[in-house]
């Protein structure tokens, strides 16, 4: 069974989406059989490539009063941290345009390091609150997997993975999606927002059922 996983890296729901998913999994009978596939979605494609801003100036602009930034951004950090992910920088973070960050997991996907590259990305953003916007600091990430640095600037630099990133989030406005965390499960059953274990394990376990039932 494939599950496949819409995110922007810089959504706080989406790095604790994936989290309770892999716990789901972990509870799941048959989840050593299901097959984690990421796909992207950016939040802001039009986000300033150049510069970053803190998250209380990018909520501000979309008009969250102080009061209302403090809440929501501690309700997620402390649902994170309830749930094992200590520390999960969310308020005290910056945010930018995702697109490159987006084009290295493509890149280390096509090289069969797609959990690996999603994992260490959000680790990095929201764990210990490290830039995942320039160049530099991406080439860095691809070191940490032990994959060509060299390798991983030529990919980033010639931005050929710009149009499968895109492709990605256009296939999810297609299956229904207005926002991520978004799961799809063999294509049948789709589940937004980061919902908890509970509900991701119902949910794979009907897709499982259903699976077998098309096969009989």
């Amino acid at each position: 069974m494939r599950v496949e996983v819409w995110s922007d890296i810089i959504c706080p729901w989406c790095g604790l989406g994936l989290h309770r998913l892999k716990a789901a999994l972990a509870r799941f009978e048959h989840g050593s059989e299901v097959e984690v596939v990421h796909r992207s979605f950016q939040l802001d494609e039009r986000a300033p490539a150049d510069r970053t801003e803190s998250v209380r100036s990018m909520l501000q602009k979309k008009g969250l009063a102080d009061a209302q930034i403090d809440g929501v951004t501690a309700r997620v950090a402390q649902l994170a941290k309830a749930e094992g992910l200590d520390p999960y920088h969310v308020l005290d973070n910056r945010v930018g345009n995702t697109s490159l960050a987006h084009e290295l997991a493509a890149w280390a996907t096509e090289l069969g390091h797609g959990n690996e590259i999603w994992d260490l990305l959000f680790a990095s953003y929201f764990g210990a609150a490290e830039s995942v916007f320039d160049l530099e600091s991406l080439v860095s990430l691809a070191t940490k997997l032990k994959l060509d640095p060299a390798s991983a600037r030529a990919a980033l630099s010639s931005r050929r993975y710009a149009q499968q990133v895109a492709a990605d989030g256009r296939a999810a406005h297609e299956l229904g999606a207005n926002g991520v965390p978004f799961f799809v499960l063999d294509r049948q059953l789709a589940i937004s927002g980061a919902q908890s274990v509970d509900v991701l394990l119902q949910a794979l376990e009907k897709a499982w059922t259903n699976q077998g039932s098309a096969r009989a």
